[in-house]
Formats: structure tokens, sequence, C-alpha cells
């Protein structure tokens, strides 16, 4: 990784300011890393939890698929040392929102065999409904964690 090299030599060189701000570039690529790996998992939760509304019904393969979809999500939202988490509850309902129009055209090619587009689908689904179930499938998940 480049950019821990430059950190040594920054810090070799005795230039800590510099040093100090490439950290802090460092921890921010680390926290959208995490956050982008949290929406992908968010979208398949979303999926599954829109097929199971459309088609009023789940089958084993869904339910397996948020179980870990959900597991994924709290996993990587915990920080290990710090303690915490990265995205707090509100901000795990921004990145519900991030995932939902993803979420919703992946949907609209697997619910009811793909015989809705993406916005008739979205018609028929409550969709503060299905994020208020993510949410708190996630949020139940962390606290057993």
């Amino acid at each position: 990784m480049e950019e821990l090299q430059e950190l040594r030599e920054l810090i070799e060189r005795g230039q800590y300011a510099e040093a100090l701000n490439l950290i802090g570039e460092l921890e921010e690529m680390s926290k959208d890393d995490k956050i982008n790996k949290i929406v992908s998992y968010m979208e398949i939760l979303l999926l599954h939890l829109i097929k199971q509304e459309v088609e009023k019904r789940t089958t084993k393969s869904w339910d397996v698929s948020i179980k870990n979809s959900v597991y994924q999500i709290a996993r990587i939202n915990k920080r290990r040392k710090a303690g915490g988490y990265y995205l707090k509850e509100d901000e795990l309902e921004l990145a519900l929102e991030e995932a939902w129009i993803p979420a919703v055209r992946l949907a609209s090619l697997e619910a009811a065999g793909g015989q809705y587009d993406s916005d008739e689908l979205a018609q028929m689904i409550k969709k503060q409904k299905i994020k208020d179930t993510a949410l708190k499938l996630i949020l139940d998940e962390q606290s057993q964690q």
C-alpha cells in the first residue's frame, strides 16, 4: 500500500503534521470501505425482504441470505478495538436509503418472475415497513454480538 510507505517516509523525515493528515485520509478510506460493504449487504437484505413482501412467501434460501446479510452488516459495523459502531442508528437508516433503489432494481428482476419493472414494483411495496424491518434485524443482531 503506497500510503503506508508514504506515512513511514513522512515520519522518518519528521513531517508529523503531514503524517497526521495522511493518517486521517487512511482512516476515512477505511471507513468508506466499511460503509460500502455494509451498503452492499443491505442491498441483499432489502432484496430478499422485498421479494418476501411481493410474493407473500419466503424460501429457506431467502431466509439464509437475510440472516447472513444481517450478520455481516453487524460484524462489519462493529469497531473492534475502539468499541461501538462505525454507523450509528441514524446513519444505518441513511445507508438503507442508499441501498433502496439498487435493491428494488434487483428485486424487479427476481420477484414474481420478473414481471414488474422497478417502478411498478416500488408502487406495490411498503418501503418504510421494509426498511424498518431491516433496521430492526440489524440492531437486534448488533445487540447480540
